[in-house]
């Protein structure tokens, strides 16, 4: 596994060490807002402006080392999971997210059939539904 070190020079950016804080926090997993990722960055570093993330996962995501995703009614969420075409699921009572690969074959979402010139590489598939948690406590209220 690469260090981020080296994911960010892979990709022809400079090495801070606002970068490399986000990607650690980036690889601890899950879909993350802004704030819970400026949170944990500051934690493992001294100071650091919400603006200075923002502009980190700008250069993360135009770099393809991380990804934005924003369900419908939600703020931006931020993962490192690339470059595999997976999609999500959204829980409509908690905001839980998920990942779900790919349901068919290799990439079957990417086949548009008409993509109006557009050569397409990625395809955002949300499945929206209620987690286990929500169904419980919605079986109870009922």
């Amino acid at each position: 596994m690469p260090t981020g070190e080296e994911l960010l020079r892979s990709k022809g950016l400079r090495v801070t060490r606002p970068r490399l804080a986000v990607l650690d926090v980036l690889a601890g997993g899950g879909h993350l807002e802004v704030d819970e990722i400026t949170r944990q960055v500051r934690e493992r570093l001294d100071s650091v402006s919400t603006q200075a993330i923002y502009d980190v996962l700008g250069a993360l995501s135009r770099a393809g080392l991380s990804r934005r995703i924003e369900p419908a009614g939600s703020p931006a969420r931020y993962e490192a999971r690339v470059g595999d075409n997976h999609h999500h699921v959204v829980c409509r009572g908690c905001g839980e997210i998920a990942d779900i690969d790919c349901a068919v074959g290799d990439a079957p979402c990417l086949d548009s059939g008409t993509a109006h010139g557009f050569q397409v590489d990625e395809a955002e598939v949300t499945f929206w539904g209620l987690c286990p948690a929500c169904r419980t406590r919605r079986a109870i209220d009922h």
